[in-house]
């Protein structure tokens, strides 16, 4: 399997476990205040890691990630994760899905400006018709756009940062580490929220069992999304992010009941079609 298809594969499935978790967290949101649980969903995850890591030896503490580069990536990772996760609490998950898909325009930006990566016309081109196919489902501006949409831009943001600076990251630190780190960012982010909000409640049997699963499969995406931003050419991978909200629209159809209408449906339509041309077309 060739870097860039190992790489677009990764992203996919990265894409459908992060739309699962945002369902699971969604609803776990209902129950529990922002912060507490982006500190219990950080905490199982670091803690899955730490594991992972002790198990195949790897120090868990590495002077690696004082460099400016994973000091980037926590930064970003802070701000992508605590945002976006206000985002799903406050939002549909499909509109915040929507939004999201942004990501790829800005990485691949920034594959250009920090990596020197080539993206031809042809490339540029799907891109960018991606990006319209988002705004086709955000309609920014007029009655359908929610204000409490600038959160998931935000979070956009801070993602697009998380991902350039795993591109950047010392090539011997491995995915776990880099969960380790990322993982402990959430416990941060969700430390900054509690202390705004307040209102943390004990989780009951049902509640604890969502953020056990929201567990298992965020590690599961996390470890994918790592591999997929450092497999093949970052402007090449990224696009595929854009499957995400065809995940996100789905589960906000059958589990929230949410009713995408034809200007959503047709966008995502075009969100997936671009990703994939952007793969196919290459570097031309």
């Amino acid at each position: 399997m060739s870097a860039h298809l190992r790489g677009s594969v990764l992203m996919v499935l990265a894409m459908a476990f992060f739309a699962i978790e945002d369902a699971l967290l969604k609803s776990v949101m209902q129950q529990l205040p922002v912060g507490e649980v982006l500190i219990l969903f950080g905490s199982g995850g670091l803690l899955v890691f730490m594991g992972l890591a002790m198990a195949r030896s790897e120090q868990i503490l590495d002077t690696r990630m004082f460099s400016k580069t994973l000091a980037l990536r926590s930064v970003s990772e802070v701000a992508g994760r605590l945002f976006y996760t206000i985002a799903i609490a406050l939002t549909p998950l499909s509109s915040a899905s929507a939004i999201l898909q942004a990501t790829p325009l800005v990485v691949a930006l920034g594959a250009v400006v920090f990596f020197g990566e080539r993206v031809g016309p042809k490339r540029w081109f799907a891109i960018s018709i991606g990006f319209l196919g988002v705004l086709l489902i955000l309609r920014p501006g007029i009655e359908g756009f929610e204000p409490a949409s600038i959160f998931a831009v935000l979070g956009t943001l801070g993602f697009a940062g998380r991902d350039l600076a795993t591109r950047a990251a010392p090539p011997h630190m491995s995915n776990n580490q880099l969960g380790v780190y990322g993982f402990l960012m959430l416990v941060i982010a969700g430390i900054i929220a509690l202390a705004y909000t307040g209102g943390a409640t004990w989780p009951d049997v049902t509640v604890s069992m969502q953020l056990a699963a929201a567990i298992v499969i965020g590690v599961t995406a996390y470890n994918a999304l790592t591999g997929a931003m450092r497999s093949g050419d970052v402007s090449i991978v990224a696009p595929f992010r854009y499957t995400r909200l065809i995940f996100g629209v789905l589960l906000g159809v059958t589990v929230f009941a949410e009713r995408p209408d034809m200007l959503t449906i047709v966008g995502s339509v075009i969100i997936a079609v671009s990703g994939l041309y952007t793969l196919i077309c290459k570097r031309t």
